[in-house]
């Protein structure tokens, strides 16, 4: 090979590196401009991401307070119409108890340790004895429940109204009764169904009249029996029905006068039972009718 043939082969191939190098760099610098816009893009599409979560992150913190705001709105029940409870042994006017109760109108005793402002009872017991001629034995009793507004349990007045018909059931259940009858009464709190059926004991057949009342948020439960004991004539039933609806009455109001609403609890109309045991002195009060002459369902009643 000649000295030029040489010489030209050398610029070739030297023109063919350089050339090969020319294009090869410009691939280069396209890949690497093309890597440094890969992150300027996904800082972008970041900032755009990050904008999104900061309005959510907004949202999520002001939902506490909104959704405290809501429960809060979720738990407010109505106040209860009524706070206090009269005393029980004292609520009813001394005319009603000594129609209904004559021997035994000063000496009411409560029941049960009642909680003050939430329940309270109070029992009277009456026994005319009028010797070999036979005596008249009457029983009176009274319970009442306060139920509060609360926000687990719900308005006091539908509490109240759950106890009603608790009550109802329950009066209408007790074990013996023969000729049991319910029915309405009117005008004398928001509801009152009076019970009444005959309870026959050894020591006679005692007439029986439960009488429960809803006033508001208060639930009453009165009892009242009475028997003719000895060979004495039975009380007439309907008399003491009378009784203790009148009763019944009187305590309403005496539960609006303790909440400062009305007058006072001898306002009401006293109870006027045209049959009522004489009020003739006791020849011998000692005497009384053992406690299976009470009807034991009334007598072991309880609050719930």
């Amino acid at each position: 090979m000649s000295e030029g043939t040489m010489h030209r082969s050398a610029e070739r191939d030297q023109h063919l590196h350089r050339g090969g190098r020319g294009r090869g760099g410009r691939g280069v610098r396209r890949f690497l401009v093309a890597a440094a816009a890969l992150p300027v893009m996904l800082v972008a599409a970041g900032c755009s991401s990050d904008s999104g979560s900061g309005d959510d992150a907004a949202k999520e913190s002001a939902s506490p307070a909104a959704k405290e705001s809501a429960t809060a709105s979720a738990n407010e029940v109505k106040a209860a119409a009524y706070a206090k409870l009269p005393e029980a042994c004292t609520m009813l006017p001394k005319k009603t108890l000594e129609d209904l109760v004559p021997e035994g109108a000063k000496d009411g005793k409560p029941i049960n340790d009642g909680e003050p402002d939430v329940s309270g009872d109070c029992r009277w017991i009456s026994l005319d004895n009028n010797g070999v001629k036979g005596s008249q034995y009457r029983w009176l009793s009274v319970s009442l429940l306060l139920l509060e507004s609360d926000a687990s349990r719900g308005p006091g007045d539908e509490r109240a109204r759950a106890q009603f018909e608790k009550k109802v059931s329950e009066a209408q259940a007790v074990e013996g009764a023969k000729g049991l009858k319910s029915e309405s009464v009117t005008g004398t709190g928001d509801q009152a169904t009076v019970v009444r059926y005959d309870l026959k004991k050894k020591e006679g057949t005692f007439k029986q009249q439960t009488v429960v009342v809803r006033a508001e948020n208060v639930v009453i439960t009165l009892d009242y029996n009475g028997a003719g004991l000895a060979g004495d004539k039975a009380p007439d039933a309907d008399d003491l029905v009378k009784g203790a609806k009148a009763a019944a009455k009187e305590i309403v109001t005496a539960i609006g006068s303790a909440n400062g609403q009305g007058g006072g609890s001898g306002s009401g109309s006293s109870a006027s039972p045209s049959k009522e045991p004489s009020k003739k002195p006791a020849e011998d009060s000692s005497k009384e009718p053992s406690k299976s002459a009470s009807p034991s369902a009334s007598e072991s009643k309880t609050k719930s």
